[in-house]
């Protein structure tokens, strides 16, 4: 599933392969694509792109007279460009942008599951947080003034996929930034957070009487959560060599070894509370055991597996019997089998002589 990485990727690929291109009339849409129409024509006009977390902006420039427009794509689960001739474009090209040259080429946005779209204008979209690639800064900042949001009361796999402070982390960096700093994916996101201003406050005056290049040694050395929320997606930037052909089998070959976790055997995996998977490397017994309690029911999987990460996150089922029952019912998402769930009803009070219930 394209994350902040693709989406820089492919604002990077736009811009390299289309660079030196003059594109001509209109923007084609297909009779499915999630967007409207564009309601643009030149006879002579460039192309450029820029990525901000999930978002990609494409800016239509004309070369004479005439209005530029801007439009900002969301990727889906399976969205992208490719730049492919005209009279042979790529399945599932929802919209075509179709150069001057002779015989011509287009370069598409291509969306086979059709969970992309796109909208006209150049703001990105309210309610997205700084970027984790191009605005770190920025980003966390956002993330440490803002801990008394309830977006932190959540687990720490779930926060990790809110736009509005995590924008351009999705279900595959989470599982890798968690592994890598052995975070157990369910315990409280402000728990997690909050420790890290006393980390920094620490470090710092440890580190006073240290020279700046050990210092700057001793930082990259022991990166914190929000940090590898930075140089984690910068990793998969840097792994891709083949940018002007996105579907070059290298790509995919370099991916799947960078991944130390995400999809890897021996890996544990649970559904989080909006039904999405987490990949995770299970150290202590406590940390399964919050790791299972934080399953929501299986009912929900299928359905919430084919959601985008950033949607809206349904709020944890409720505490006491009804979900002892609910776990129970559902099928562990887990590659370890978990053992039932017993509900003990409460002995009855002795001054009403009633005796103890039997356990179900």
């Amino acid at each position: 599933m394209p994350e902040g990485p693709e989406l820089a990727l492919a604002g990077r690929y736009i811009n390299e392969a289309c660079g030196g291109l003059v594109f001509c009339g209109g923007a084609e849409r297909s009779a499915v694509g999630r967007g409207p129409e564009v309601p643009f024509r030149s006879e002579a006009y460039r192309l450029g792109a820029a990525a901000r977390g999930k978002e990609l902006r494409l800016r239509l420039e004309p070369l004479g007279p005439g209005r530029p427009q801007a439009l900002v794509f969301r990727f889906g689960m399976s969205g992208g460009f490719r730049l492919r001739p005209a009279a042979a474009p790529p399945r599932h090209a929802h919209l075509r942008f179709l150069t001057r040259e002779s015989p011509p080429r287009a370069l598409c946005f291509v969306d086979a599951r059709r969970f992309g779209s796109w909208r006209l204008g150049d703001a990105w979209q309210p309610g997205r947080g700084p970027c984790v690639l191009t605005e770190y800064r920025a980003f966390r900042e956002n993330v440490l003034k803002n801990l008394d949001d309830k977006a932190f009361d959540k687990p720490i796999c779930e926060a990790l996929l809110n736009q509005k402070y995590f924008n351009g982390i999705g279900n595959y960096l989470r599982a890798e930034i968690l592994y890598r700093l052995k975070i157990p994916p369910f315990e409280k996101a402000r728990t997690v957070l909050e420790a890290l201003k006393h980390q920094e406050q620490a470090r710092r005056k440890k580190n006073s009487s240290l020279t700046l290049s050990k210092k700057l040694k001793l930082k990259r050395d022991n990166p914190d959560l929000l940090e590898l929320c930075h140089t984690v997606p910068m990793e998969v930037v840097a792994a891709e060599k083949n940018l002007l052909d996105p579907d070059h089998a290298d790509n995919h070959t370099a991916f799947k070894n960078w991944l130390q976790c995400y999809g890897v055997p021996g890996m544990s995996s649970l559904r989080d509370h909006n039904g999405r998977t987490i990949w995770f490397q299970v150290t202590t017994r406590a940390s399964k055991r919050r790791s299972r309690r934080a399953e929501n029911p299986a009912t929900l999987a299928v359905k919430k597996e084919e959601e985008e990460e950033e949607e809206a996150v349904p709020e944890p089922p409720r505490k006491g019997r009804a979900r002892a029952r609910r776990a129970a019912a559902a099928a562990p998402a887990s590659s370890e089998p978990e053992a039932p769930v017993k509900v003990t009803r409460r002995r009855a009070s002795a001054h009403k002589g009633a005796g103890a219930a039997p356990a179900v």
